[in-house]
């Protein structure tokens, strides 16, 4: 009777504890019960097992399973788990040796379902970095094997709380061109600092998104490599000005909004949760969610807005219906 509920999902535990619990079941003896955990896992909240599977307390037993078992359909998982460092090193080494697929699935499933004609609706401000412009964004860095490791090894420790200049070093400079102030950089400074962050490792970059200018940021928010994109997004300088754009960008990837939806500080502030459900790019999955903590007015900007997918317009439309039905005088009963 306990195996079974434990498979099924049913016992009254937190999350944490049922996802160890079931994980134990989906290798039992018994085929019906590992088959039934194996399915429960497999459908289990995303948000939730996102955030067992980031947490460094997650046994390396349940991290090692969900690298094995849980990454199909759930790409975003890879870079979540290589950034733990509760992770075992054996699981590390397999997952950086195998090619992520394509995101092309994913984009299309978040995509609209239909595809009016665009017109125009409220959308949140966007500070003037963050904004697309004709600015080349910085190149694919050059795969490497030992710079990815290290990378992966230096947000580790700054997640576990260690100082910048702990697990970069010191001996990492950045140019002039990317602490200088924003509002005193020259317009030929700013080329200047395109050029050099094409030239960078992966570990100047990784220092360049935590101590640089917004402008720096602005740049490698849009890097090709997901560590580093996960680095600007650990700034201690990002405010919530910034972030607001990033979440209502058109220029970032998939998995810059998938870790904002995921960050609880970022979500705690309106405008930015504001923005990011109203971006065109944010997959569905992380905005539905989003749709009951928008205010009435933003509903309706919301059901407005033909660029986002029609099954978040429908779900705005309706939730306006159901407050208007909330606030509907009630007929006294005789």
């Amino acid at each position: 009777m306990f195996r079974r509920k434990g498979a099924e999902g049913n016992l009254p535990l937190p999350a944490e504890d049922k996802i160890e619990i079931l994980t134990l079941l989906a290798v039992a003896p018994e085929a019906d019960v590992r088959e039934k955990a194996l399915e429960t896992l497999q459908g289990y909240d995303r948000a939730e097992v996102r955030r067992v599977v980031a947490s460094p307390q997650t046994a390396p037993d349940v991290l090692a399973f969900a690298a094995e078992h849980l990454l199909a359909g759930r790409e975003e998982l890879r870079e979540i788990l290589l950034w733990n460092p509760s992770l075992p090193a054996e699981s590390r080494a397999r997952l950086q040796r195998q090619p992520a697929p394509q995101s092309a699935v994913v984009e299309a499933a978040a995509a609209p379902l239909s595809q009016p004609q665009p017109e125009p609706s409220p959308q949140p401000p966007q500070p003037e970095a963050a904004k697309e412009s004709p600015a080349t964004p910085a190149p694919e860095s050059a795969p490497n094997p030992h710079e990815e490791a290290a990378a992966v090894e230096i947000l580790a420790k700054l997640a576990a709380g260690a100082n910048v200049e702990e697990v970069v070093g010191a001996h990492v400079e950045a140019p002039p061109e990317v602490t200088k102030h924003d509002d005193q950089l020259t317009q030929k400074e700013r080329e200047t600092l395109i050029e050099k962050i094409n030239r960078m490792s992966v570990v100047e970059k990784i220092k360049a998104a935590l101590t640089g200018n917004m402008e720096t940021r602005s740049l490698l928010i849009r890097d090709s490599n997901k560590i580093i994109s996960r680095a600007v997004l650990q700034s201690p300088k990002i405010s919530d000005t910034e972030m607001e754009g990033y979440a209502a960008a058109k220029n970032v990837s998939e998995e810059v909004l998938r870790l904002i939806a995921s960050n609880r500080k970022f979500m705690k502030t309106y405008v930015v949760m504001r923005a990011l459900i109203n971006n065109p790019r944010a997959p569905i999955d992380i905005t539905m969610p989003l749709l009951n903590r928008v205010n009435e007015k933003d509903l309706k900007g919301l059901s407005l807005n033909r660029n986002v997918p029609e099954v978040i317009r429908s779900l705005a439309i309706k939730a306006i219906k159901q407050k208007e039905e909330a606030n509907k005088p009630k007929l006294p009963k005789h």
